[in-house]
């Protein structure tokens, strides 16, 4: 087994990591005073993501992008994590299910989406259906030649800036043994498509600036040119391309906690109490070891589970570990790194306390904790009929 990155690697994590701390940190203040990203400063990002050629990255040469492997895309993923996500979310990276895209869709969605002249988002998440994806009431019915749309999604990210959302919809319904089991379709939908609005959606305490919106829909009318996949294939599609979004959150969640991590580590280091540095005082140097075998542990764990995916094996399992034990590693380390600041780690003078307040949704977006803990365990029983 090799551990070690490669000499391409090495030169896309170097390549990324510079362009966080030049292009991100400077405005990360900015957006957390105001919740906005400036547009000019959005714009900007996206422009030199494009010159450094990594926008798209995520997806193969034959359609424009970097081709980058799964390993290499989590690389790159793990060092954007370090900058505030409201900014890094303008160094594009397109939802894979575009690859799903056939026909008109092609040059209509994908290819601009890789090129940077449309921007996408996905909607799943409803009032009344989070992790319960089948529990969805916003509801597809034909009409003639068309579908009409009507209800609500909302937790929304990415839509505030989105020229089209990927949107799962039921289209109906089974009676099944255990009862009725909905039809899931996905649609691709324009903004501006009459019927379909666009709105704020909540305040949230974290990643500020990064936004989630409300979709609504009321009697929107779409063709069948719409239709992402197959009519009914909602969960065919979903299953082939969204397993990306929870190494997404893992690998970010390190990237996240390896910064926080330097910030404890220089203020143990420097700060002096009782006349030594508080590194010296076995409370604070355990925590520094726990921290850090942790943010190892979580790395490899998520570096895992992209290789599995590189090599055709199955990585259900184990992108599900990797997302539960990153983002509450992550919980675990600012927490702790809070706690070696002591008050001032709750004062705005230092981004400590925004890291703290950021890793809380991670255990909730792209499947709760609770989920990927049922995920690892059918999978591990499900082989013994339990």
């Amino acid at each position: 087994m090799h551990f070690g990155l490669t000499e391409e690697q090495e030169m896309i994590v170097s390549t990324v990591r510079s362009f966080v701390e030049n292009e991100i940190y400077p405005h990360e203040e900015v957006v957390e005073r105001t919740g906005d990203v400036p547009r000019e400063i959005g714009e900007e990002i996206k422009r030199k993501c494009m010159e450094l050629g990594f926008y798209a990255c995520n997806f193969p040469e034959s359609v424009g992008g970097a081709g980058l492997g799964h390993v290499d895309f989590a690389l790159v993923e793990r060092e954007l994590g370090r900058g505030s996500m409201a900014l890094t979310h303008f160094f594009g990276r397109p939802q894979n299910i575009l690859m799903a895209c056939e026909g008109e869709q092609v040059e209509r969605y994908l290819l601009p989406a890789v090129r940077g002249e449309r921007m996408d988002a996905l909607a799943m998440t409803e009032p009344d259906a989070g992790s319960d994806v089948r529990g969805m009431k916003c509801t597809a019915r034909r009409d003639g030649g068309d579908w009409v749309v009507n209800g609500t999604k909302h937790f929304i990210s990415g839509a505030d800036h989105a020229d089209f959302i990927i949107v799962f919809i039921a289209t109906g319904e089974d009676d099944t043994p255990k009862g009725p089991k909905k039809r899931i379709t996905a649609f691709l939908v324009d903004r501006g498509t009459p019927g379909f609005t666009i709105r704020d959606g909540y305040k949230s305490v974290s990643h500020r600036g990064y936004k989630n919106m409300i979709l609504e829909f009321d009697d929107c009318r779409l063709p069948d040119a719409q239709v992402l996949g197959e009519v009914d294939g909602g969960f065919a599609v979903m299953n082939e391309w969204l397993y990306a979004t929870r190494i997404t959150v893992a690998t970010m969640s390190v990237g996240r906690a390896r910064r926080v991590f330097d910030y404890a580590l220089d203020y143990a280091a420097e700060r002096r109490q009782f006349g030594q540095q508080i590194g010296k005082f076995q409370g604070v140097s355990f925590q520094i070891a726990d921290m850090i075998t942790e943010i190892d542990a979580a790395d490899w764990l998520t570096l895992a589970s992209a290789w599995r995916l590189d090599q055709g094996l199955p990585a259900n399992r184990e992108i599900a570990s990797a997302k539960v034990y990153a983002s509450e590693m992550l919980a675990r380390v600012t927490d702790a790194t809070l706690q070696i600041f002591g008050g001032m780690g709750l004062m705005d003078d230092f981004p400590i306390e925004r890291f703290w307040r950021d890793a809380r949704v991670e255990r909730i977006w792209d499947g709760t904790s609770e989920i990927q803990r049922h995920i690892i365990s059918r999978e591990l029983l499900r082989p013994l009929g339990a």
